[in-house]
């Protein structure tokens, strides 16, 4: 671990451990703490080595403290990227990253979609102030629990089963999120947020989607000022494409909330622009760029979501992150 602070932090400081990671996370991540030092915010920054070099020099991805150390000692994580060629299975990027949002419970990932320059936008006629929502999603059950197994692997017979994992407990937490973040956030032209959407597949995918449907009326039965809305994924991404204007708050499981905030990213100019933070509310969270590693590019990166992902308003002050980055 190395302290990025030349002093001992004062009692109203905040502690953010600082993960840059591989690829260009080790690029973007040291811009991104420039950001956090611009903004005059009062915050003691540690790093840690945590990644393919590490893992690769002595096998260990995380101590067996890590994750507790972290949350225990800090008030916000900032993580670069991780996934390296020299490392074939991707173990320790399971394990740290995935790791940290299971055993710490980070279950609400939020994902603002902002266009800042119409120039970045594949869509015509559509300005900034057009494209300006939240993908919350479901971040510690699903399919990315790794539930399953292969049988008679190899052979013409084999069978795989991915399981996804709802439980009544994970659905409603994150749901009740997205409608207590609706209601305390405005749009970035004044207005308040009053719309909440949930996506999914409940045609096809009827256990699951299920449980979704009936937890979303319930809670959504409890915030009447707040306008109640349900799509189907497919019909979800074909609107995004064509018309995203209408949508504000947008709550859904794990695998479509990672898929349509790649599709959402494309419309405010690419992964590189893409922010996330991943949230356990009253505890210790993680912020990170939504893009990966990318090992082919670095070190040619451009890392301004690595620095809007310094967005933590628990350790910077009301509009410090506000700073205009382009492509």
């Amino acid at each position: 671990m190395n302290s990025l602070t030349p002093s001992l932090p004062s009692s109203s400081s905040k502690r953010i451990a600082i993960i840059p990671g591989d690829g260009i996370g080790q690029e973007v991540i040291p811009q991104a703490v420039k950001v956090i030092r611009a903004t005059g915010a009062e915050v003691e920054l540690s790093e840690f080595d945590w990644g393919a070099d590490r893992y690769l020099r002595d096998g260990m991805t995380v101590p067996p403290d890590g994750f507790e150390m972290l949350g225990r000692d800090f008030d916000a994580i900032l993580v670069g990227a991780f996934g390296d060629p020299r490392v074939a299975s991707n173990i320790h990027a399971k394990e740290i990253l995935l790791g940290m949002r299971f055993q710490m419970d980070l279950y609400a990932n939020v994902r603002p979609v902002r266009l800042l320059d119409s120039a970045v936008c594949p869509l015509k006629g559509v300005e900034p102030k057009d494209i300006d929502f939240v993908v919350i999603r479901e971040n510690t059950e699903g399919v990315y629990t790794d539930a399953g197994g292969v049988f008679k692997r190899g052979t013409p017979d084999e069978i795989a089963i991915q399981e996804d994992i709802n439980t009544r407990k994970g659905v409603e937490r994150i749901i009740r999120y997205a409608f207590e973040y609706c209601e305390r956030h405005t749009r970035l032209d004044g207005p308040r947020r009053n719309k909440v959407l949930m996506c999914d597949k409940s045609n096809a995918m009827t256990h699951a989607g299920g449980l979704w449907q009936r937890v979303f009326k319930e809670v959504s039965g409890e915030h009447p000022q707040i306008t109640a809305r349900h799509m189907y994924v497919d019909a979800l991404c074909m609107q995004m494409v064509h018309d995203p204007r209408g949508f504000d708050v947008i709550v859904t499981n794990n695998m479509f909330g990672d898929i349509i905030t790649d599709l959402a990213a494309g419309l405010q100019g690419g992964l590189g622009m893409a922010a996330s933070g991943n949230i356990h509310p009253g505890k210790t969270s993680m912020f990170e760029p939504v893009h990966g590693s990318a090992p082919p590019i670095a070190p040619c990166a451009n890392p301004p979501r690595a620095s809007a992902s310094t967005r933590a308003k628990s350790c910077a002050r009301p509009g410090s992150a506000r700073r205009r980055s382009r492509i």
